[in-house]
């Protein structure tokens, strides 16, 4: 099988079977601080199943991958979830499959931020790691912190190409 998977817009609906669009457009809000402060309700939920840990806020840096992508792994962590934020309004691409113990590759999806979307990760759902569009490219990283085993990998074989060419999203 070889496939090149569509890049589509990342929305509310699109992405829904995966996890939360983290957004202030379409988002409730309602003003806080004597009004002061236009606060953004309940963007995401967070989940952390271990029986030990705590949920934690990371930064996290990221470099552009050569395009076209040969999808070689995606990740999941079954026991919390995973939010990236975008701190500099950059686009970036996610790549997402549904949870469960094996994928379909049929089912892979691949979405792009316009830059004021970050996304967050429900527990088990796989993914590829960070898909920066331009250099030091940077994110709030909201996930689990545990000792317990928190990060399956799944290998694809070599029969199985997937590629995502987001060349023409690249950024200088």
């Amino acid at each position: 099988m070889n496939r090149e998977l569509k890049i589509e817009p990342l929305s509310r609906d699109g992405f829904s079977a995966f996890g939360d669009v983290i957004e202030m457009e379409g988002s409730r809000h309602f003003p806080i601080n004597n009004g002061a402060t236009e606060r953004f309700h309940d963007t995401a939920r967070v989940f952390a199943q271990a029986t030990e840990g705590y949920a934690s806020i990371s930064l996290a840096r990221s470099q552009p991958l050569p395009s076209p992508l040969r999808i070689r792994m995606l990740e999941r962590h079954p026991l919390g979830s995973q939010a990236f934020i975008p701190q500099d309004q950059r686009p970036f691409v996610v790549v997402v499959a549904p949870a469960g113990e094996q994928i379909d590759a049929g089912s892979i999806r691949a979405f792009v931020s316009n830059g004021r979307q970050g996304v967050n990760y429900h527990p088990g759902v796989w993914h590829h790691s960070l898909l920066a569009l331009s250099a030091d490219q940077d994110f709030v990283l909201v996930d689990l912190i545990t000792a317990e085993s928190n990060c399956d990998e799944y290998w694809f074989d070599d029969e199985r190409q997937l590629t995502l060419d987001y060349a023409g999203l690249l950024q200088a």
